[in-house]
């Protein structure tokens, strides 16, 4: 009898077989799950880098999964702790990103009431020293230690939060504070707020703070007051820039190109390495730029490099109008230095570039001294050791000081402004010498070994003649006279092992 169709029995063991399916799956791919982060962290949390995770190791998410904390690797071999935009992979904020942990099983993140990485080998510690009781990621990228208050409200307070130590990336709804700077990735330029403008600055040497940029608020909607408190900034999701002091009304709009444009992604303000305020918004696929701080290339700080010469419209060269620019730099046109003041004997190395058509960029920025005469102005820096070069206007005779390593010149079509520079030619004259003094070096030991093959040939010549005299003298019975050779000797074994080798 055919044996009747188990209509329960049959989708009962399909679903079991597809469960077990699922659970060996979930075996294979448990090192991915278990990257997946909740959206608290509470005392007691612990975790080490997983080697396996090539880029991103999310330890904690906001609720929407737009934004997520965790490790970040850098230049595959170290560690930051970082809070990331997912859809684009962009970090958005780092924990201590001048001192990073090395990718090892014995860095790890800690939660005790501070939020802690610690790396033993290389000392690196960074601690939030606070007593929290949990770790949240917000919906608007900004992670809290939130420590709970004893009331029937379960009401939390914060600690500590990453929006008030910015690294290079304002996101919309952040405050940028007077107490606060906003450092490019490279550590060459920061943002800081003065009593009524924001400014750029670039670090040129340890002694330098030179501002490049400056935005002064209009105070067209209010004004400052004084005595009122400083100002702050924030990123308005509507596509500008705000300025405030106190209230809900801004003292400056720097509108973008989105103003007043409904947005569905993150519009943030990045200082870029080159020392450019930018803004972006995220279109759902890529990052679009919705604004710039400085929009030609010649007025950035140094877009040429050192001792290089940016001319609108015609691009780099350098200040020598000898050395070829290449990778962003006029290295060959004079030896860079720091410090002149530091030791007097590099006042000996010292040599003098000048150059017609040229002016600082940001002169309006700039300090400078008013002189009679071009002579007066190149006088004034070649006294003084902490000047590295001027550059003089003959017609409003004002003379610019530069008190920081040449960098990039803006190249005008005016024989009147005139650039007067220190380089250190004598440490390039010391590396030619020493490249010739290698040269001479090689071709010297060329010579000898080609003077040693020869003797050496002479030698098997004479040894080969000698031993024909033996025969023709032990078949005349007699013997040829001359000095003793020891031919088991150190000095002739080693010639013969080296003529050996090299055969």
């Amino acid at each position: 009898m055919e044996r009747p169709f188990n209509s329960v029995t049959r989708p009962r063991s399909t679903e079991f077989l597809f469960l077990l399916i699922i659970s060996f799956l979930c075996t294979l791919t448990w090192p991915c799950i278990e990257a997946v982060a909740t959206q608290e962290l509470f005392k007691g949390f612990e975790a080490t880098p997983n080697p396996s995770i090539p880029s991103f190791q999310p330890l904690l998410n906001d609720s929407s999964r737009k934004y997520s904390f965790g490790f970040l690797r850098v230049n595959s071999t170290q560690l930051a702790l970082a809070v990331l935009h997912v859809p684009s992979n962009e970090p958005l904020w780092l924990a201590n990103p001048t001192t990073l942990a090395r990718l090892s099983d014995r860095t790890k993140v800690f939660f005790n009431g501070s939020l802690v990485i610690s790396d033993p080998r290389t000392r690196v510690f960074w601690s939030t020293e606070t007593q929290g009781d949990k770790l949240v990621l917000l919906n608007n990228s900004n992670l809290q230690i939130q420590k709970n208050l004893d009331n029937s409200n379960n009401d939390q307070t914060v600690l500590w939060q990453s929006f008030d130590f910015p690294t290079n990336t304002l996101v919309e709804t952040q405050n940028f504070t007077s107490t606060m700077t906003l450092v490019s990735s490279n550590g060459l330029y920061s943002m800081r707020l003065g009593n009524d403008f924001i400014g750029l600055y670039a670090k040129f040497d340890f002694n330098s703070d030179q501002i490049y940029w400056k935005h002064k608020a209009l105070q067209a909607r209010a004004q400052i007051i004084e005595g009122n408190g400083p100002i702050h900034l924030r990123v308005d999701s509507d596509g500008w820039l705000g300025m405030y002091q106190n209230g809900t009304a801004p003292v400056d709009v720097e509108s973008f190109s989105s103003f007043q444009r409904p947005l569905d992604g993150l519009l943030m303000v990045r200082l870029e390495p080159d020392g450019n305020l930018k803004a972006y918004y995220w279109a759902g696929s890529s990052w679009v730029l919705d604004y710039q701080a400085i929009r030609e290339i010649c007025d950035l700080p140094r877009p040429c490099g050192s001792y290089g010469l940016c001319t609108p419209g015609s691009g780099c060269s350098c200040l020598d109008n000898n050395t070829e620019f290449s990778s962003g730099e006029c290295s060959g046109s004079g030896s860079y230095f720091s410090d002149l003041c530091a030791d007097p004997k590099t006042q000996n190395d010292i040599k003098v570039l000048r150059r017609k058509g040229v002016e600082v960029p940001f002169k309006e920025l700039m300090r400078y001294e008013t002189t009679s005469s071009l002579e007066e102005c190149e006088d004034s820096c070649e006294k003084n050791c902490s000047c590295f070069g001027a550059a003089y206007n003959n017609a409003s005779g004002f003379c610019y000081i530069l008190d920081y390593p040449i960098q990039t010149l803006l190249g005008v079509g005016d024989d009147s402004k005139v650039g007067y520079f220190k380089t250190r030619e004598g440490a390039r004259k010391k590396k030619v010498d020493a490249g010739l003094g290698v040269g001479i070096g090689l071709l010297g030991g060329v010579i000898a070994c080609l003077i040693g093959a020869i003797g050496f040939g002479s030698y098997k010549i004479w040894r080969s003649r000698r031993g024909v005299n033996r025969m023709l003298e032990e078949e005349a019975g007699g013997v040829i006279s001359g000095p003793y050779k020891d031919l088991g000797s150190a000095s002739f074994r080693s010639i013969e092992m080296c003529s050996g080798s090299n055969r």
